[in-house]
C-alpha cells in the first residue's frame, strides 16, 4: 500500500499518457516522474528522511503537486497549510507539525522572515520559496533548490501501510484546527473506493479548480494518481475558465464545492451543451440546496454526484443513478465502510429519527497529530463522531439535517438552519443564502439569514424577512433579519464562515 509507487508505474507503462495540466504545463508521467523525483531527492539531500514533516504553504501549481507526490516516494511526511493562513496561524502550525522544512509561495517571505525567532526548528535553508524574488530574506528558491537534482527514482524508503503520507489540518470552521494524520493505507483507500464509486478510468480527464490542500480535493486527486488519468488542475477557480476547459478538454470528471457549482449555473458562460463530456459533476464539502441539484438532474442528467464526509474519515456518496429518486439524500457508505446515526445515550436511532452521524470506513485517519485525548473524544469503541445530525432512511440512505454544533436552540426548540435555507433559496431575487443564530434574551437564540442576491436582482431585507416568516413551518423558525453581503466568507476548502458573519453581525 506505498502511494508513492504509483507514480513510477505509470511512468514505466503509461509513460507518454497525459498525466498533469497546469496553465500552459502540460506533462506526461514519464516527465511528471522525473520532476517528482528531482524534488523527492533534493529533500534527502538537505537532511530530511522518513517520518520527518514539511509544511507547503502554496496556491494551486505544479510545485504544490510535486511536494505531494514526492512525500509519497520518500516517506516524508507533507503537511499542506492553507494560502490563507495569517502569520500567527502559520507559524502555530509549523510548529504543531513539527515540520523541519517550508515550502511557501514567495508572497510569504516576509511572513516567514518574521517567523525566525519563533520557529527554532526551522533553520534559514528550512524554507524554500516559489515565484518571483524567491531569493528575498536569505531564503532559497525553489529552482536552486531542486537544481542537480537527480531525476531518478529515490532509494526505496521500505514504506508500509501504516506509515504516515500527510498531517491535514482541519479547516477551523467549528474551532481550533487540529492536524489529522492520513497513513498510506488510508490514501491507497482513497484511490480504489473513489475510483471505483465514481467510475474513473484511465482514459478519464479530470478537472479540478479547487483548492487541492482541501482534502475534499483528494477523493479525486488519489484515483487519478491510481488509474493513472489525465488531471487538470487551475490555479484558481473561475466559472467561466471550468465551463470553456470541459468543452474545449471534453473533461469527463470534475468536482467542486456548492459555491463553485453555483458560481458556474449562474455564469452568463453557462450552457448545458457545452458540459455535455461530462461524465462526472460532483458536490462536496457542503450541502448543495435541494434548487440547484434539481436544476443539475433536469439541464446535466445522469452526471450528479455528491458525497458527505469527514476529513477525519469516513464518506457516503449520491450516485448519480439515485441523483433523482435520492435527491434530497446525501447517499450511502461505499464499499467496507458503515453509517449509524447514534442517540445521545449511544444506541442506535430508527430509521427517520434525527441522531448523531457516526462512522467506519478504511480511509478513517489514525489520530490526530499528538493530541490522543482528542482522539479518543472523536473515535469512540471504533466509531467516528461527526457531530453532524442526521438519519438514515429505511434504504439506508443518509439525510443530513445540520451540524449540531450549527443548531439554533429557540425556546427550547431545536431549530435546523438548514430547513430555512431551502426554504429562502426558493425566492428568485436569492443566489445563495446561509442561516444562523444569535443571542436573544427571551427566546435563546432567534435564526438571521445572510444572502447573497441573484445578479440583477433587487429585494429588500425587509421584504424577504416577511416572505420568509410567512412561508415557514413553524412559528420558531421565523428569522429576526437579513443581512446581505456580495460574497460570502469563506475557508480554503470553500466552506461558508457562519461563525464569522454571526460574529460580524453581533458585532454590528
Amino acid at each position: 500500500m506505498n502511494v508513492g509507487s504509483l507514480l513510477a508505474r505509470h511512468a514505466r507503462y503509461r509513460g507518454d499518457h497525459t498525466a498533469l495540466v497546469v496553465g500552459d504545463v502540460r506533462l506526461s508521467f514519464r516527465e511528471l516522474n522525473r520532476y517528482v523525483n528531482r524534488l523527492a531527492n533534493a529533500l534527502l539531500a538537505s537532511g530530511l528522511k522518513k517520518g520527518d514533516t514539511f509544511t507547503t504553504v502554496l496556491p494551486n501549481c505544479l510545485e504544490l503537486m510535486a511536494a505531494i507526490w514526492a512525500a509519497g516516494k520518500t516517506g516524508i511526511v507533507v503537511v499542506p497549510a492553507s494560502p490563507l493562513l495569517q502569520a500567527g496561524g502559520l507559524a502555530t502550525l509549523i510548529d504543531d507539525s513539527d515540520s523541519a522544512m517550508v515550502i511557501a509561495d514567495a508572497a510569504f517571505a516576509g511572513a516567514l522572515d518574521g517567523l525566525r525567532g519563533a520557529l527554532p526548528k526551522l533553520v534559514d535553508n528550512g524554507v524554500v520559496l516559489v515565484g518571483e524574488d524567491a531569493g528575498r530574506h536569505g531564503f532559497t528558491s525553489f529552482e536552486s533548490f531542486i537544481a542537480g537534482a537527480s531525476e531518478d527514482d529515490p532509494p526505496d524508503a521500505g514504506i508500509v501501510g501504516d506509515d504516515v503520507f500527510n498531517i491535514m489540518y482541519s479547516s477551523g470552521t467549528t474551532g481550533m484546527p487540529k492536524g489529522i494524520v492520513h497513513t498510506h493505507d488510508c490514501r491507497a483507500a482513497f484511490c480504489t473506493l473513489f475510483a471505483s464509486a465514481f467510475r474513473i478510468v484511465p482514459e478519464s480527464i479530470v478537472l479540478h479548480s479547487g483548492s487541492i490542500v482541501f482534502n475534499g480535493a483528494w477523493v479525486d486527486l488519489m484515483p487519478w494518481m491510481f488509474v493513472g488519468g489525465t488531471y487538470i488542475l487551475h490555479e484558481a477557480f473561475d466559472a467561466e475558465r471550468v465551463i470553456a476547459t470541459i468543452e474545449r478538454e471534453k473533461v469527463t470528471h470534475t468536482i467542486m464545492v456548492p459555491s463553485q457549482i453555483i458560481a458556474v449555473l449562474s455564469s452568463p458562460s453557462y450552457d448545458p451543451a457545452r458540459l455535455q463530456s461530462l461524465q462526472m459533476l460532483h458536490s462536496v464539502g457542503a450541502p448543495l440546496l435541494l434548487e440547484y441539484k434539481r436544476r443539475i438532474n433536469d439541464e446535466l442528467p445522469g452526471r450528479f454526484y455528491e458525497l458527505y464526509g469527514l476529513t477525519e474519515g469516513f464518506a457516503t456518496i449520491l450516485d448519480k443513478h439515485d441523483a433523482v429518486r435520492k435527491v434530497g439524500s446525501v447517499g450511502c457508505p461505499p464499499a467496507f465502510s458503515e453509517i449509524k446515526i447514534f442517540r445521545e445515550d449511544g444506541s442506535e436511532c430508527e430509521p427517520r429519527e434525527v441522531g448523531e452521524i457516526c462512522g467506519r470506513a478504511p480511509i478513517m485517519m489514525a489520530g490526530y497529530y499528538k493530541r490522543p485525548d482528542l482522539t479518543a473524544q472523536t473515535i469512540r469503541d471504533g466509531w467516528l463522531h461527526s457531530g453532524d445530525a442526521g438519519y438514515l432512511d429505511e434504504d439506508g440512505y443518509l439525510y443530513l439535517v445540520d451540524r449540531i454544533k450549527d443548531m439554533i436552540i429557540s425556546g427550547g426548540i431545536n431549530v435546523y438552519p438548514k430547513d430555512i435555507e431551502e426554504l429562502i433559496i426558493q425566492h428568485p431575487a436569492v443566489q445563495e443564502v446561509a442561516v444562523f443564530g444569535v443571542a436573544n434574551e427571551h427566546w435563546g437564540e432567534t435564526p438571521v439569514a445572510a444572502v447573497v442576491r441573484a445578479s440583477g436582482a433587487d429585494v429588500a431585507a425587509g421584504e424577504l424577512v416577511a416572505w420568509t416568516n410567512q412561508k415557514v413551518a413553524a412559528k420558531y423558525q421565523r428569522i429576526r433579519g437579513v443581512v446581505f453581503y456580495d460574497e460570502f466568507p469563506r475557508n480554503v476548502a470553500g466552506k461558508t464562515l457562519k461563525r464569522k458573519m454571526r460574529a460580524e453581525y453581533e458585532g454590528g
